[in-house]
């Protein structure tokens, strides 16, 4: 199970129960600043941006595609570590609203990680250091760290350790090296 909290509504679905959970002109201002930073080219403005105006923890050389789409309503639960790729058009959600009840959970993706294009990542997901998600995975659930996972629904493709063997002879990802 996915780490969110849940919140009961009566009545109408949660949706129309929106800006009782969040102010109608914080998802104002995040929508402006996540449209601003999907388009920009700038890695380093797109971080400023998220750190400054939307409250992410962003870690150094952290890179977001073109077209990430970051949770609108509640940005600041979303946690990104440090040398991070996340790929062109990967939505990552902190939020979930149903019809009976809406869900909050933090985001929390670790470093050294590989996103693929058109991912989604649901609230209550932590992606562990060295992970790799293939593109158009739907992460609906923890991924191990140094684990390589796609599809959908998400499985486990390599494990951590499958990994390092595939991968110990190779001349790139076969050697640790220092990121400079």
């Amino acid at each position: 199970m996915r780490n969110t909290t849940r919140y009961p509504v009566t009545g109408a679905n949660s949706l129309w129960h929106v800006y009782k959970t969040v102010p109608f002109w914080k998802v104002v201002k995040n929508f402006i600043v996540i449209q601003l930073a999907r388009y920009t080219p700038f890695l380093g403005m797109k971080n400023w941006l998220y750190r400054v105006f939307l409250g992410l923890k962003v870690g150094e050389h952290t890179s977001f595609a073109l077209m990430v789409m970051l949770d609108v309503m509640f940005p600041e639960k979303i946690t990104v570590g440090r040398n991070t790729v996340i790929g062109y058009n990967t939505t990552i959600l902190a939020h979930e609203y149903l019809i009976k009840e809406y869900r909050l959970g933090p985001v929390s993706i670790g470093s050294e990680v590989m996103i693929g294009a058109n991912s989604t990542i649901l609230p209550g997901v932590t992606i562990g250091d060295d992970a790799i998600v293939s593109a158009g995975t739907l992460v609906h659930k923890d991924v191990p760290a140094g684990a390589f996972v796609g599809g959908n629904p998400m499985r486990v493709i390599y494990t951590k350790e499958q990994m390092a063997e595939r991968w110990a002879d190779d001349p790139i990802y076969g050697v640790e090296k220092e990121i400079t």
